[in-house]
């Protein structure tokens, strides 16, 4: 019997195209050998498809991250599939690890659509709206999820009216949190503690995006709960807490990717009765979004035990030490398995346009 034959897309254009990087390099290592063939494409930070052999070097290495080679062999992607040098790579299913703009936005899971491939995660519109928290907030909070005070400032908004912005914040008080709507991995985020040091927040986070995020600090412990549809349904796994080394203010980049900063607390030392709250919240929140395979979704948990969304990441990070895969792992599902439960439920092709 043939293997089915899976694209595994890293990469990318966006701020994150190095982690993608290494996701990728984790599903390499722990796909089922036995019914899966790894096919390894490449997106270039400018945006050209590329293949690269399986053995590509993909993990941080003397503190240098993972990029896609340009100079690698090209890859045409269109609506009669993905080839290479004149040869059609007979793809099977689409796994694209490509984390934030140009990847988790729903860009490439409607090129998929348009291909007519199975893919991995959430259709066009749950990748989108998960994307960007200015529009997945109010739906959130209609599935009746508490989320954080805040609004959005564009660009256009803080160039025009800097004094009208300097006052809806006053309003929240502070500190707050500046960061892009549609970024990912803590890029361009800040702590704001005084009016002084609004505007070059602001202006970092326009850096990555137009549309920024301000929103009150929620004080309390960072919570998460990874997501995954198994035969069908959407599963909670058990609940992590994030511990972060003090000397960073909040877990930001750094404190992710660079630093071995943050360790995850598996199961998160709370309440039963909190934690099975948390849980259902996050499958709450996955179909609220409409989404499909999986999801982390992250949580504040306040000193008095109030539950507030945080975000829903659609394609979280994938490496075996990622927080999603070991939040499976401490739930009694491990890494390889994981991968099979989503390319077996990207062939039910329930995430397409029409199929929700």
């Amino acid at each position: 019997m043939s293997k089915t034959r899976v694209a595994i897309i890293c990469g990318g254009r966006s701020s994150e195209h190095e982690i993608s990087c290494i996701s990728a390099g984790g599903i390499l290592a722990g796909i089922d050998p036995t019914k899966y063939e790894p096919i390894l494409i490449g997106i270039t930070q400018q945006g050209d498809w590329v293949l690269l052999p399986n053995d590509y070097a993909l993990l941080i290495s003397n503190g240098a991250l993972p990029h896609v080679d340009p100079s690698a062999p090209a890859v045409v992607a269109d609506i009669a599939g993905l080839s290479s040098q004149g040869k059609n790579l007979d793809i099977d299913i689409i796994f694209p690890v490509l984390h934030g703009p140009y990847g988790e936005d729903g860009t490439i899971q409607g090129f998929c659509e348009m291909a007519d491939i199975a893919y991995v995660g959430s259709g066009v519109l749950a990748s989108s709206v998960a994307m960007d928290k200015s529009f997945a907030k109010p739906i959130f909070a209609a599935a009746g999820i508490k989320v954080a005070e805040g609004f959005v400032v564009t660009k256009e908004e803080w160039t025009n009216d800097k004094s009208g912005c300097a006052k809806r914040i006053a309003t929240l008080g502070y500190p707050v949190f500046v960061k892009p709507a549609r970024g990912g991995s803590s890029r361009g985020t800040t702590k704001v503690k005084s009016a002084a040091e609004f505007a070059a927040a602001l202006e970092e986070a326009h850096t990555f995006d137009p549309k920024a995020m301000v929103e009150q600090e929620i004080r309390g412990k960072e919570i998460e709960c990874a997501v995954l549809e198994i035969d069908g349904v959407a599963k909670a796994s058990l609940v992590g807490q994030i511990k972060i080394d003090p000397k960073y203010d909040f877990y930001n980049f750094e404190a992710k990717y660079l630093d071995s900063a943050t360790t995850i607390e598996l199961p998160a030392a709370i309440d039963q009765k909190i934690s099975d709250q948390i849980r259902a919240k996050a499958v709450d929140a996955f179909i609220a979004l409409g989404c499909s395979g999986l999801a982390r979704v992250d949580f504040f948990l306040t000193d008095n035990n109030e539950v507030i969304i945080n975000e829903l990441n659609t394609m979280p990070g994938f490496t075996a030490t990622s927080v999603f895969p070991k939040m499976w792992t401490a739930t009694g599902v491990e890494y390889t398995e994981v991968i099979s439960h989503l390319l077996a439920s990207a062939l039910t092709l329930n995430n397409g346009v029409l199929g929700n």
